[in-house]
């Protein structure tokens, strides 16, 4: 795999390690995480500066049901979640996503193709399946989009994204990604509101497409 140059910013690694990142962009991170070397010898620093408070925090008193109620909940029998290895471009945590299956995707026009994995309050996290040469719509956004790039490429005003490398796109970017020649290129891409699609048809099939 080509080297990563486009990481997670690390206010986003220390949200994830302290479990406070909402889960369209956990799963992101994750996936990206489980690539790159660079950014899981962070994570893990962020875990380790995390055990420690932990460890150094003064202990708490609290009353005699609560302590039974967390006794109650240790001794709970517990079903271990599934485990899921990377399947093709797919890493360990977007296939237990899929849980193991392949992506049931829908066309969004033009080749493009896309697959819902969740969609929620905190967000909306998909596949996307660009054909080399063609673009997404020029768009701006709403709130936070992070791109992770699983197959193939893509370019757009901020430079080139390859396999690994994650865009972070806030309201301050507009953009036409453009898949490079080559592979079609296979996204990641997870985002806590609706896109801004400069024109007129991109914005009339947004409900439709629920992008």
């Amino acid at each position: 795999m080509p080297a990563i140059t486009h990481h997670i910013p690390d206010a986003l690694l220390a949200a994830y390690a302290a479990g406070n990142l909402p889960q369209p962009y956990a799963l992101v991170v994750a996936a990206h995480v489980s690539l790159c070397l660079e950014c899981r010898a962070a994570f893990e620093a962020h875990q380790a500066v995390g055990g420690a408070v932990l460890e150094s925090a003064s202990a708490q008193e609290v009353s005699a049901g609560l302590k039974a109620n967390i006794l109650d909940l240790l001794d709970a029998p517990v079903t271990p979640a599934p485990s899921y290895r990377r399947s093709g471009v797919y890493p360990g945590p977007v296939m237990a996503a899929l849980k193991g299956r392949p992506p049931r995707w829908k066309s969004l026009g033009l080749g493009v193709r896309q697959s819902i994995l969740t969609a929620g309050r905190e967000g909306s996290v998909r596949l996307l399946c660009i054909p080399a040469g063609q673009a997404v719509p020029d768009h701006s956004h709403n709130g936070l989009e992070l791109t992770l790039v699983l197959q193939g490429s893509f370019s757009d005003e901020t430079g080139r994204f390859g396999v690994g490398d994650v865009e972070v796109a806030d309201q301050a970017l507009e953009h036409t990604p453009i898949a490079d020649a080559g592979a079609d290129c296979i996204c990641l891409a997870a985002t806590d509101a609706p896109l801004r699609f400069s024109s007129l048809i991109p914005r009339l099939l947004q409900p439709l497409f629920r992008i």
